[in-house]
């Protein structure tokens, strides 16, 4: 029994993982997509919900500063829908509204260079995700 954090963008869905106790978030992959194609990782991310047990997943839902719903919410929200079709396992949105740049600036103080930003950044925002969830969990 374990979670899942989705942080959804245009091209990629960043991946976090609960530790067994779903204590922890922690990075676990990112899988890319031709642009708003997100269907084509459906079967992979189903893949990884099974072989990991996954219980629940948090999505991240991107609201705008004053807390409507733009276009990229309307891509998780049909991203969740998609993905409902698919598995049983229960979804909750998260508001992620922020999380990529505290991801950047998580990565900046840890000295990591700009050009491994761009392959762990989605995988760090999904961290932030499900840490909200399990913050909100708890």
């Amino acid at each position: 029994m374990r979670y899942l954090g989705l942080d959804l963008g245009t091209k990629t869905l960043g991946i976090a993982i609960s530790d067994r106790t779903n204590m922890l978030a922690c990075p676990y992959k990112t899988l890319r997509f031709s642009e708003s194609n997100f269907e084509s990782i459906l079967d992979e991310l189903l893949n990884i919900i099974n072989e990991n047990n996954i219980t629940e997943i948090a999505l991240g839902l991107p609201k705008n500063m004053d807390n409507s719903l733009g276009f990229a919410a309307h891509r998780s929200k049909e991203f969740e829908k998609k993905l409902k079709e698919s598995t049983n396992v229960p979804i909750t949105l998260i508001d992620e509204r922020l999380t990529s740049v505290m991801a950047h600036n998580i990565l900046h103080d840890n000295d990591k260079k700009s050009i491994k930003h761009k392959k762990v950044v989605d995988e760090v925002a999904a961290c932030l995700i499900l840490e909200s969830f399990i913050k909100m969990k708890g």
